[in-house]
């Protein structure tokens, strides 16, 4: 995660909604006379101003739709589409990272105080739980707040941007730090698998106001719910980095 004094907030989350963010887990003309002529671009120029008031009337109506949207919080199709495509791109990135390790390369530390592959992974699944359930669990289920809408305006880029950015190192919660609660590597690629599927459809079907359910960041400070579906995304981004950090260490085994 990126600052320790989270755990305060993290732990307010019921360890009953973890459990159960990780169970629920398991798309040229001929020639006229004048006079036919006139009335031909007479009525050529009439069409036009039909159609230029058909396209008024439709642009009018698109933005009415695109209005009601907004004031009612249902996500847009733009929003769905983009936070999909993140969401699905973090994924990608992080399993082709662990894919095909040795249990030697899964293992290896490049010193005692470092993190192996196996560690970071264990990290990334146990923080995908954890914010499905703070997201799904407790932010989702918090009074809406439109008021604070403006708190939380244009942050999307920064989220992506800045968090994935591993040039400034923080320590995880103690509660997120690995302790070998998976015994394999396939059943935590499952259980990640089965949480990220959780929150691709969460994100593709809500009709809830998520940009009216707002909770603090300790680092962005304000964030509605869907901006905190792509601060797990771009946690998972994060980490996925400091796993090719550990395979280009020069003792990585080879196989």
């Amino acid at each position: 995660m990126i600052e320790t004094e989270w755990i305060a907030k993290i732990r307010s989350v019921s360890d009953d909604a973890a459990i159960e963010a990780a169970r629920v887990s398991r798309q040229p003309l001929p020639k006229r006379n004048a006079g036919v002529y006139i009335l031909a671009v007479a009525s050529l120029f009439a069409i036009c101003v039909m159609c230029s008031l058909t396209a008024r009337a439709q642009t009018s109506a698109s933005a009415d739709a695109k209005t009601a949207t907004q004031e009612t919080g249902t996500l847009t199709k733009a929003e769905r589409d983009e936070a999909v495509r993140y969401l699905e791109e973090t994924r990608k990135k992080f399993l082709e990272s662990v894919e095909g390790l040795s249990e030697e390369q899964w293992k290896f530390k490049s010193a005692p105080d470092r993190w192996s592959v196996a560690e970071v992974a264990e990290h990334i699944a146990l923080s995908e739980q954890t914010l499905n359930g703070i997201v799904m669990e407790k932010i989702m289920k918090s009074p809406a707040a439109p008021e604070k809408k403006g708190e939380t305006k244009g942050k999307e880029a920064v989220i992506m941007k800045r968090i994935p950015d591993r040039s400034t190192k923080a320590q995880a919660p103690e509660m997120l730090k690995p302790t070998g609660r998976w015994k394999t590597q396939a059943e935590l690629v499952k259980d990640f698998q089965a949480s990220r599927d959780t929150a691709i459809n969460y994100i593709k079907t809500t009709q809830e106001d998520m940009r009216a359910h707002i909770y603090p960041n300790p680092v962005l400070k304000e964030l509605d719910a869907y901006q905190w579906m792509l601060f797990m995304a771009a946690h998972t981004e994060r980490h996925t980095t400091q796993i090719s950090e550990v395979k280009a260490d020069p003792n990585f085994p080879k196989k």
